[in-house]
């Protein structure tokens, strides 16, 4: 076997692919969509252009790989055993995935996504389309319990959490006092009554 067949036939490095991903998601929070570069993200994976193409072939299928990877890496999902437990659990959740560097590497995939479509769409498998079956099993587990009536279109109610993070975290201007993890939890307390009515639950006990 030649040398150049044994190295198409030698598996990936799963820790490169995950130093480039990781490297990736680091110059997107720094320097947004617009400012990475394929060099910048191998400079700061430390190893070449060459390797990082051998993997991704352009600077848009690296960004969709970092951004399904980041996904898969935010909190699980937790049954609490009450609805306003797992409903707590959800809005800190996602506030605390729309602030710091989390926040900062969503904004920039969001603001690329308006004119990128694999992005977009990305983006609504990997972080839309989870809040929705998680708003939806929450329900569900809700009415098993007889917390609540059946909710008619519960494929809607994710809605009803990223609006309001969006809004809030977003498209609000914010001090920088105002977007750490204590005023995330906050936020995400401040909603919770107003979740739970829109499901048909008590008020936080």
């Amino acid at each position: 076997m030649t040398e150049q067949a044994a190295r198409r036939g030698r598996p990936r490095d799963a820790a490169r692919d995950r130093a480039l991903l990781d490297a990736t998601l680091a110059v997107l929070s720094e320097s947004g969509y617009g400012g990475l570069t394929t060099a910048a993200v191998a400079a700061r994976a430390g190893v070449s252009t060459a390797t990082l193409y051998r993997r991704w072939p352009s600077k848009e299928a690296l960004v969709v790989a970092a951004a399904a990877a980041y996904a898969q890496e935010l909190t699980a999902p937790a049954d609490t055993g009450t609805l306003e437990g797992d409903l707590r659990a959800l809005l800190r959740d996602k506030a605390a995935s729309m602030t710091g560097k989390e926040g900062g590497v969503l904004r920039s995939l969001i603001a690329e996504a308006a004119h990128n479509t694999p992005l977009a769409e990305v983006l609504t498998n990997t972080f839309v389309a989870p809040v929705r079956r998680r708003m939806e099993e929450i329900a569900q587990r809700a009415v098993d319990r007889g917390e609540i009536s059946p909710v008619e279109h519960a494929d809607l109610l994710g809605d009803l959490v990223i609006g309001p993070m969006m809004s809030k975290f977003f498209l609000t201007p914010l001090l920088p006092d105002e977007v750490d993890t204590a005023s995330a939890t906050e936020t995400a307390d401040h909603l919770l009554p107003f979740l739970l009515r829109a499901v048909g639950g008590k008020g936080p006990a």
